[in-house]
C-alpha cells in the first residue's frame, strides 16, 4: 500500500468495512482532491491539519503550528511550526514543508484571496506571512480547510494534488471518487492514542437513506438527517441522536441589480412575507430556529439580542409593494412598468430541507404576489449564476463558522458588490466602514460597535433574506462512546471516540 493512495475513479460496489471501522455518511461528494474543493472533508476525517484549531468557543489553539506572534504594526505574522511530526510518508514537518502547501494555497481559490499578502516564506523553523495592510483576524483563516497543510509529495509536477498525504491521526487506505474514502491509524501519530483505528466516509446524498443506514446498522454516524428522519430515530434502539447549535443561517441572496430588487422597500416586503415560525415549525419541527437577524445565537459575539426582530407581515409587505408602484394582474400576480413580477429561485439538495423551504416560500410569495419558480440542482448553481449575473434568487445555507471569526467571510460575502455565498450587486458604505475597521484591529475597543452596526445594516437593507438557523442533528451509534459535535464543523472528532464496553 502507497501512503496518501492516489484517487480511484472507479464506481463498483462498496466492499463491507473491515470489523472495529467507523463508518460516517453524509450528503457531500468528494469532487475531486483539492483542498479548496474537498478539503473540508479531509479535515473532518481528521487525515489533514491545518496550522491553527479553536476550541468549541472559537478561542485559538494550537495545531501543527505550536505559537504564533505579530509584530507592532500588524503586518508581520510569525508562525512557529512544531517540532517532531512526520507527514503520512514519513516526510518531516518544518517550515519548509508547510510552505510548499501555504503558497500552493494562495494561487488556488480560498480564504487567502481575501488577503493582501506581500510575501510568505520560512525562516528559522517559522513562516511568515507579510502583509500590504493589517488584517486583525488572519490567525483565524489558518483554521480553514483551504489552507491544509500536505507533504510535498502529495503535489505533481504540474502542482496539482495527486494523493493526500496529511499529518493528522488517520490516514488515507483508499479513495473511491466521489463517493467514498477509507482511512486507517497513522502508526507515526504523536498525539492522544485513539481508540477508533479505522474510519470510513461514504457520501449518500438522500437524508432518508442515511438514516436507514443509521438505522440498519450500517452507518455509525450519520450526519445532516431530516426532521422526518430525526422523529423516527428518536424511537429507534441501537442509535442515539446528538444535536449541537450551528453558525448558520439559511437565507434568500437576492440579486439587488434586478430590476425590481434592487429596491430595498421591495426587498423588506418579500421579507415580511416570510413566515419563519411556520417553517422552523413545520419543516424543522423547532420554532426557536427562525431567524430573527442574519446571525444566529450561536454567534454570540454577533447576534444582536436587542436589534428588532424580522417579522412575518403579509399586510404591510402588500402595502410597501404598492408603495414602490406595483399592481396586481388577473391572477393576483403583480406587475410594474409591464413587467410581471416573476422570479427563479435556485436551490439544492445538499441539506436535505432547502427544497422543502423552498418550496414553503414559493406559496408565501405568491400570495403577496410574486410568481416564483422553484429549480433544485447543484449547489454550484449559485455561485454561478452570482458570477454571471443570472441569478434571480438562492437559497442557501451559510456557515459563518468557516473560519471561527467571521469578519473575513463577511468581508467577502459583502463588500466589493458581494460574494458567491452573500450579498450580489449589492454594497453599503456604513457596512464597508464598519468591517473594515474590524479588519485592521485598529480601533479593538469599538469591536462590538462595529459589529453591531454591521449586523443592523444587513437587517434594514436585506441584500439577503434570513429564513431559519440551523441545528445539526447526529445520528450515532450505541455502541460508540464519547461523540461530541464541532461547533465550527471543522472536525468528526473520530480520535476522541471510544468503544462501549
Amino acid at each position: 500500500m502507497s501512503f496518501g493512495a492516489a484517487a480511484d475513479p472507479g464506481h463498483g460496489a462498496i466492499a463491507p468495512a473491515a470489523a472495529g471501522t467507523v463508518t460516517v455518511v453524509g450528503p457531500w461528494e468528494l469532487t475531486g482532491l483539492e483542498p479548496s474543493r474537498s478539503g473540508y472533508m479531509f479535515t473532518r476525517m481528521e487525515v489533514a491539519q491545518t496550522l491553527l484549531d479553536v476550541d468549541d468557543h472559537g478561542r485559538l489553539q494550537p495545531a501543527l503550528a505550536s505559537g504564533w506572534e505579530v509584530s507592532a504594526d500588524q503586518r508581520e505574522w510569525r508562525f512557529f511550526i512544531r517540532q517532531g511530526r512526520t507527514f503520512h510518508d514519513g516526510t518531516p514537518v518544518t517550515a519548509w514543508t508547510v510552505l510548499t502547501s501555504l503558497k500552493r494555497a494562495l494561487t488556488t481559490p480560498g480564504v487567502l484571496q481575501l488577503v493582501s499578502i506581500s510575501d510568505l516564506y520560512a525562516e528559522r523553523g517559522a513562516v511568515v506571512v507579510k502583509l500590504a495592510k493589517p488584517l486583525a483576524p488572519l490567525p483565524y483563516l489558518f483554521t480553514h480547510y483551504s489552507t491544509l497543510v500536505l507533504a510535498p509529495a502529495s503535489f505533481g509536477a504540474d502542482g496539482r494534488v495527486t494523493r493526500i498525504i496529511g499529518s493528522g491521526p488517520y490516514r488515507i487506505k483508499t479513495i473511491r471518487l466521489p463517493q467514498q474514502f477509507d482511512t486507517e491509524l497513522f502508526d507515526g501519530w504523536n498525539g492522544p492514542h485513539p481508540q477508533v483505528a479505522a474510519a470510513r466516509y461514504i457520501s449518500v446524498s438522500r437524508a432518508e437513506t442515511r438514516a436507514l443506514m443509521a438505522q440498519s446498522h450500517q452507518a455509525d454516524l450519520a450526519f445532516t438527517l431530516d426532521p422526518p428522519s430525526i422523529r423516527r430515530l428518536r424511537r429507534q434502539s441501537g442509535v442515539a441522536l446528538k444535536a449541537q447549535d450551528l453558525p448558520r443561517t439559511t437565507f434568500l441572496k437576492l440579486n439587488a441589480s434586478h430590476p425590481f430588487l434592487r429596491d430595498a422597500q421591495v426587498r423588506q416586503a418579500i421579507s415580511l412575507g416570510v413566515e419563519r415560525d411556520g417553517i422552523a415549525q413545520a419543516l424543522l419541527r423547532d420554532a426557536d430556529l427562525a431567524a430573527t437577524q442574519l446571525f444566529p445565537p450561536a454567534m454570540a459575539q454577533w447576534h444582536q439580542r436587542t436589534l428588532p426582530p424580522l417579522r412575518h407581515d403579509p399586510a404591510a409587505a402588500k402595502r410597501l409593494l404598492a408603495e414602490a408602484g406595483f399592481r396586481p394582474g388577473p391572477d393576483g400576480i403583480l406587475w410594474r412598468d409591464g413587467r410581471r413580477f416573476a422570479l427563479t429561485l435556485h436551490t439544492f439538495v445538499d441539506r436535505p430541507e432547502l427544497p422543502l423551504i423552498a418550496t414553503a416560500i414559493q406559496e408565501e410569495m405568491r400570495q403577496i404576489g410574486i410568481a416564483v419558480s422553484v429549480i433544485v440542482g447543484n449547489s454550484s448553481d449559485i455561485p454561478a449564476g452570482h458570477r454571471n449575473g443570472t441569478l434571480d434568487m438562492g437559497l442557501v445555507a451559510r456557515n459563518f463558522g468557516t473560519t471561527p471569526d467571521p469578519t473575513a467571510t463577511l468581508i467577502g460575502d459583502y463588500s466589493a458588490g458581494g460574494g458567491d455565498w452573500g450579498a450580489m450587486n449589492w454594497h453599503d458604505p456604513l457596512l464597508d466602514q464598519a468591517l473594515a475597521q474590524l479588519s485592521s484591529g485598529e480601533d479593538s475597543r469599538h469591536s462590538d460597535v462595529q459589529r453591531a452596526t454591521v449586523a443592523q445594516r444587513l437587517q434594514a437593507q436585506l441584500p439577503v433574506i434570513p429564513i431559519v438557523w440551523y441545528r445539526q442533528t447526529v445520528a450515532v451509534s450505541t455502541r460508540l462512546d464519547g461523540l461530541s459535535i464541532d461547533p465550527f464543523e471543522r472536525s468528526y472528532r473520530l480520535s476522541t471516540l471510544t468503544w462501549r464496553r
